[in-house]
């Protein structure tokens, strides 16, 4: 007599048996994959161009067998998304690294000497980012400011935009850091961060403008002003507010930024006379929006400037630790004001 059972059992353990073998082969693959490619330490030179995807970094790193297996290089990057991108530019590594080593000196964008590294922070005005260009050798100020004004760049975002208003490109070079190659002109610095711009423009922006009846330059216009008046974040969509609201009531913004960049000075306080100078920018003179943006403006900016919050406030005062009290009639506008002054 047959012994059924005998041999379902069996087959069940021979069953057991392959299906625990291959996930222990598995785990023992992933883990290798952790590991160095092998344990030479001799540097090689690695080109990073930019505007790279991961993918095509996978691709790099692969030929040059520093890394073991694409798919494990892209699933890593994604896996640890600190929302830090890789950086373009020369590198040195070696075999004897390990995958996650050489993923941060991508992000932490430790190249080598032929390239330069550069960060412009939020709030940065085009002037501003030809001083520091300017101050770290890599290109004279005249020269830049010069191309952000007549050079000639082809992007969607820029077409509206009046080619004789002053300081053309400001609000539309990106807050970022950026590696370039020594020696790169000023006419690829601007386009290189305006093509930046246009990876927010068309993420974040394209599509959006409806939403507060406003075209992509009144947006960064409000984001640049937003920039420049919020210091910390959960103010940003509040100002907005502010903004939005003062506008559909036809009432005068009156936002100090403004004014000092039509001095084209900080202020820790403004006088009267500074409140009367003649400028399109002067939203103390002027009903509506300024002629233009007021600072290259971040994320954070740009998305209150398309998301503001409802409320019924129509003025703010910033207080010593840089956040905002927010009234809704002028009377409360003034008390505010006692308390922080």
């Amino acid at each position: 007599m047959i012994n059924v059972k005998g041999k379902i059992k069996k087959r069940s353990l021979v069953t057991i048996v392959i299906v625990v073998f291959f996930i222990i082969s598995a785990a023992i693959y992933y883990e290798s994959l952790f590991k160095p490619v092998d344990n030479n330490p001799t540097k090689k030179e690695v080109v990073i161009p930019q505007g790279s995807s991961t993918v095509e970094i996978a691709k790099i790193l692969r030929n040059k067998d520093l890394i073991k297996s694409e798919c494990f290089f892209i699933f890593r990057s994604k896996f640890y998304d600190d929302g830090v991108q890789m950086k373009a530019g020369k590198y040195l590594l070696s075999s004897n690294m390990t995958t996650d080593e050489i993923i941060k000196k991508l992000k932490d964008g430790k190249v080598i000497l032929d390239t330069v590294k550069f960060t412009i922070p939020e709030g940065f005005t085009v002037s501003e980012i030809a001083d520091r260009l300017q101050q770290m050798g890599i290109v004279k100020k005249s020269d830049f400011m010069n191309e952000a004004q007549n050079g000639v760049f082809n992007y969607e975002f820029l077409k509206d935009i009046p080619k004789d208003r002053p300081d053309r490109l400001e609000g539309y070079l990106f807050p970022d850091t950026y590696v370039i190659k020594k020696g790169t002109s000023a006419h690829d610095i601007i386009n290189l961060m305006l093509s930046r711009f246009d990876e927010i423009y068309k993420s974040y922006i394209k599509g959006k403008e409806t939403n507060v009846g406003m075209t992509t330059d009144k947006i960064v216009i409000i984001a640049s002003m937003i920039e420049k008046e919020a210091k910390i974040d959960k103010d940003r969509p509040l100002i907005a507010g502010v903004i939005y609201n003062r506008l559909n009531k036809n009432m005068k913004l009156q936002i100090d930024a403004t004014v000092e960049y039509a001095l084209g000075e900080h202020k820790d306080k403004l006088s009267l006379d500074d409140l009367k100078v003649n400028s399109p920018y002067n939203t103390y003179l002027h009903y509506g929006l300024p002629i233009g943006p007021i600072s290259n403006p971040g994320l954070k900016s740009i998305e209150a400037a398309i998301d503001p919050a409802k409320h019924d406030y129509y003025y703010y005062v910033a207080q010593t630790d840089g956040s905002h009290i927010f009234s809704k009639t002028y009377i409360d506008q003034l008390n505010a004001e006692k308390k922080v002054n």
